[in-house]
């Protein structure tokens, strides 16, 4: 099972390569329970209201919810944020999708140098 990373979503939405949004439209259509953070929520909430307005950042993370399970921050998931945040020196929004795959036992698709760094997690592309 897969915790989809904003990158992922910031090449599905922006990317003019065909070939990467053949991949990732796939890995929508994939069948399985797929999961996001709520950090994930924000973050692609933030870059589509800023690209696009606030009506496409509506409409993007409202189908985000419907489609993924998503795993809130919870005190467990900030703690080991914290952690991983510490240990690796990354940003804290890297840190809770790194903990929340790590807590959940979920590989996090993303190619984010961050995450790829994080022994704890599987982390891959697509």
């Amino acid at each position: 099972m897969n915790l989809y990373d904003t990158r992922f979503f910031f090449e599905h939405y922006y990317s003019d390569d065909g070939a990467v949004l053949e991949k990732t439209r796939s890995h929508l259509r994939a069948n399985g329970v797929k999961y996001v953070s709520a950090v994930t929520i924000h973050e692609v909430y933030k870059i589509s209201m800023e690209k696009e307005g606030k009506e496409v950042a509506n409409t993007r993370t409202t189908l985000l919810e419907k489609e993924f399970e998503v795993i809130p921050v919870e005190a467990t998931v900030a703690e080991r944020s914290a952690e991983l945040r510490s240990r690796y020196r990354i940003p804290m929004a890297d840190s809770m999708v790194a903990a929340s795959a790590e807590l959940f036992r979920l590989a996090c698709v993303s190619d984010d140098p961050h995450l790829g760094q994080i022994r704890e997690i599987k982390s891959r592309w697509i």
